[in-house]
């Protein structure tokens, strides 16, 4: 179907809007519907192409693409397959809608709720233990969620007569709708509970304590069962879904259970070695810096890192190294250095020889 013109299917501009698109689907397809036309191949046939003319440019993103490639998307790109679901509920409006009866009222389970917890990371290190102020609806304690004035049972809905159904006809076709006066649940409430207006549930806010386990990492989440929303004629209620999100560090960059953070050093630092203070989640630890450390290199203090979540111990404080070049140099630091520019011709490093050495290979002597 992807080269037939759907526009030209439905008889309609590229700018028909959506009631004009209903409306002369709707037109054509009780034209050309098999049932009324039996054993007829070819209005069987037109009425699949007004379907699939019509799934397509009633959807908008089906539309906007078929617009601008001339073709209904493919699956995984809002559906290749024509929904011939909708189609049928555009043509029928409910029809054999609702099981043919009224629906019974079932006990249903509240919905989950989500609360997202900022903490920092010496927090989430450490572990806490915070409260929450969480809105929610909670299950009416007068009525149990059922939403009707204790002592009182519903009635039965004068309009479908209990069945939770109204039919009529639609052309050659007896159409059924779920009831408007009881939603299709057969029974109207005529006597709601003063608690909660009929709702069922009433809003309250609840404090609760929520325990945040050391090593908790971003994005985790603590489920606290039964503390959503209430559930409704009898439902238990939902779930309640805290999820925790770490504020950056001023210095470190969490990596699993290590912490990462640059170190500026000296040139003679790096050169000679040395020893100085970092900073540890708990305050400054004492760091020995080797003798030749090189840009880039990672140096470590076990155990200074974040603690397992699952498990024992903790990672590392990992401090990767930044050799800093000074922009302006005392006369004293220039003179220092040009000798050791001097010197250093003598003797190269082996990264600066395999460099030469390439070269050499490279553009020849």
């Amino acid at each position: 179907m992807a080269s037939k013109d759907y526009y030209s299917v439905l008889g309609v501009g590229r700018g028909a809007d959506d009631a004009l698109l209903k409306k002369t689907y709707r037109t054509l397809a009780r034209q050309h519907h098999p049932d009324k036309n039996p054993g007829d191949a070819r209005a069987e046939e037109r009425f699949k192409e007004i379907s699939e003319a019509y799934a397509v440019l009633s959807d908008p993103d089906k539309r906007a693409h078929y617009d601008r490639f001339g073709t209904a998307p493919g699956p995984g790109g809002g559906g290749g397959d024509v929904g011939f679901g909708t189609i049928i509920e555009d043509l029928f409006e409910g029809f054999f809608g609702g099981g043919g009866g009224a629906r019974r009222t079932r006990a249903r389970r509240g919905d989950d709720l989500q609360y997202r917890l900022e903490i920092s990371l010496e927090e989430a290190a450490h572990g806490l233990e915070t409260k929450l102020q969480v809105p929610r609806h909670d299950t009416c304690e007068a009525c149990r969620g059922g939403g009707l004035e204790p002592g009182t049972t519903p009635e039965t809905c004068g309009t479908c007569r209990g069945q939770g159904q109204v039919r009529f006809s639609q052309g050659f076709l007896t159409v059924a709708r779920p009831c408007p006066a009881c939603g299709g649940a057969g029974r109207v409430n005529r006597h709601p509970c003063a608690g909660c207006r009929g709702e069922g549930r009433v809003a309250r806010e609840r404090l609760l304590t929520v325990t945040i386990p050391a090593g908790i990492e971003d994005g985790n989440q603590l489920r606290l069962s039964g503390e959503g929303e209430g559930g409704l004629n009898g439902g238990p209620p939902g779930d309640l879904y805290v999820l925790l999100q770490i504020r950056p560090h001023e210095i470190f960059v969490r990596q699993g259970a290590d912490l990462v953070c640059a170190l500026p050093l000296t040139y003679p630092q790096a050169c000679l070695g040395d020893e100085v203070d970092v900073p540890v989640l708990d305050g400054k630890a004492r760091l020995t810096v080797p003798p030749g450390t090189q840009p880039g290199q990672r140096l470590t203090l076990k155990g200074k890192g974040m603690p397992h979540l699952r498990g024992r111990g903790h990672g590392h404080a990992v401090y990767e190294v930044v050799i800093e070049v000074p922009k302006k140099l005392s006369q004293r630091e220039r003179e220092l250095l040009e000798e050791l520019r001097e010197a250093s011709k003598a003797s190269s490093g082996p990264l600066l020889s395999s460099f030469l050495e390439r070269m050499k290979k490279l553009f020849g002597s």
